[in-house]
């Protein structure tokens, strides 16, 4: 095996997350030197170059790691807050991992889903899946994608799904979801860690959200960092809550409490799966197997199969995963009655009510409607 197949095949979400340090990474030190200096000369770039402006208000809901942070439960509920306020929303996301030859496609027009996983990505398929009322599109521009929902839908509330990073398009107001415990990783850049762009980059924020609060006491990096170094941005804080255990092949859905003394079989390819085990530990589940995957990762029968025997061979009462992961798994897991996924649910805490006002009061300004 060469080196560089040796360094494909280690545990990033492991090393990323600090966890582990492998002497290989040592020669992903330069190639991340590269990279921030890379992140640096695009935002110089970008800086100097005006910024392409949508007819109405954009929202920027973004982070700083490669993931991992809760953005699609975040986007989500704006989305449908939006929607309920009476704004005619549209949500424009890049389509990580999505395969379509359109330069814009449309996921969905807010009633019917037109494309999958394979051509949309995971996040905008899930999103166009749960959100009614609300069109979802992908562009690698997506000012493009936010004139054809203003043209065809008459949008104006447009929601960047990780848009960050997305440094052509003007935004109204830029949010940035920060984890709690694990913020930045193991604070280096990509390749040896997962951060996008280096910490300073934060400046360019208007507000912080620190996801998964109630997991535990916040990452010293972040408490020390946000009120000394950016002391006049907003700082919110919010949950990610189990909602429901739903088993699509039997159209049954339970409470978050069925889980309690469930023997499980449980699989996930997300930034953080060890979150999504801990979830399970919190509900009192059983884990008598569980499955890491790469972020995206495109489940094989091979990958599936085998977890459904191995729930039969040890016993288990299900085999769940997350509801992302559940999109690319669905299609192998056809008729498998006993699998599963578990729903979360994003909210703010103590309450939305600052965040909620500020937003509407940002969107009157940038729309000139009073809503």
């Amino acid at each position: 095996m060469t080196v560089f197949s040796k360094i494909f095949h280690l545990d990033w979400a492991s090393i990323h997350s600090g966890e582990s340090s492998p002497p290989l990474c040592l020669m992903l030190a330069p190639l991340s030197l590269l990279y921030g200096f890379g992140a640096g000369l695009r935002l110089k770039i970008a800086l100097k170059k005006k910024r392409e402006k949508l007819p109405g208000f954009v929202v920027s809901i973004g982070n700083l790691t490669t993931g991992g942070t809760g953005k699609t439960p975040a986007v989500q509920w704006l989305a449908e807050w939006a929607r309920g306020e009476g704004f005619r929303a549209a949500v424009l996301s890049r389509g990580y991992g999505g395969r379509h030859g359109s330069s814009v496609l449309v996921v969905s027009d807010g009633k019917t889903v037109f494309a999958g996983p394979d051509a949309a990505g995971d996040e905008p398929y899930l999103l166009a899946k749960n959100l009614r009322g609300i069109p979802v599109l992908t562009a690698k521009k997506r000012y493009q994608a936010g004139l054809l929902a203003h043209r065809k839908y008459g949008c104006d509330f447009f929601i960047l799904d990780d848009g960050f990073q997305h440094l052509t398009l003007q935004r109204d107001l830029d949010l940035v979801l920060m984890d709690a415990v694990k913020p930045f990783g193991n604070g280096r850049l990509l390749p040896r860690g997962p951060l996008r762009e280096p910490i300073n980059h934060l400046t360019r924020a208007d507000v912080f959200v620190i996801t998964r609060s109630h997991e535990g006491v916040a990452d010293k990096r972040l408490s020390d960092l946000l009120p000394t170094g950016f002391p006049h941005k907003p700082l919110f804080r919010s949950t990610h809550q189990p909602r429901a255990v739903v088993f699509p092949h039997s159209d049954q859905v339970f409470g978050p409490e069925f889980m309690k003394g469930k023997r499980v079989v449980a699989f996930a390819g997300i930034a953080r799966p060890d979150v999504f085990k801990e979830t399970l530990t919190e509900l009192g589940a059983d884990i008598l197997l569980f499955k890491r995957f790469r972020d995206h990762h495109n489940f094989s029968e091979q990958d599936l199969f085998g977890l459904a025997g191995q729930k039969e061979t040890l016993g288990a009462d299900c085999l769940i995963t997350t509801e992302k992961d559940w999109v690319r798994a669905e299609k192998i897991l056809s008729h498998h009655s006993d699998a599963a996924y578990l729903t979360i649910s994003f909210s703010l805490s103590p309450s939305p009510d600052a965040f909620l006002k500020m937003v509407k009061n940002v969107s009157r300004q940038a729309t000139g409607l009073d809503r």
